[in-house]
């Protein structure tokens, strides 16, 4: 005779299964959580590039417009002056100093803005 406590083998098989289960919910929880991580993460690289390819097309169409107004300016100065080299010259100029005072500014301006913007859009 056995004097510890008697444990039938359906009770086993019972708490075996609900150990079983419990593995089984934490696996699906688990496997859960990482696609959800895989969907949020497609989610927001997938709406920052379209924000990129959006803000790229913008720039590259006001770039143009650009261009082609500084050219009209440059030769409507040059024929002021009398000569249509002068206009160009003289928007150079106006540029060079426009790009050294960006580039003395370049961290205020450019990289704060720019980066503080990616990383909202990134955690929105």
């Amino acid at each position: 005779m056995s004097t510890g406590p008697v444990i039938n083998e359906r009770e086993m098989d019972n708490q075996s299964s609900t150990i079983e289960s419990l593995i089984d919910k934490a696996k699906n929880y688990a496997e859960t959580r990482i696609d959800l991580f895989k969907l949020k993460a497609i989610d927001k690289s997938s709406s920052l590039l379209a924000l990129l390819i959006s803000m790229f097309i913008v720039i590259l169409t006001c770039f143009i417009v650009f261009v082609f107004l500084n050219i009209g300016l440059a030769l409507l100065i040059g024929e002021w002056l009398g000569s249509a080299y002068y206009g160009f010259f003289i928007i150079a100029a106006i540029y060079l100093i426009a790009g050294l005072v960006l580039f003395s500014l370049r961290d205020k301006l450019l990289k704060t803005p720019i980066a503080d913007t990616m990383i909202k859009k990134l955690w929105d």
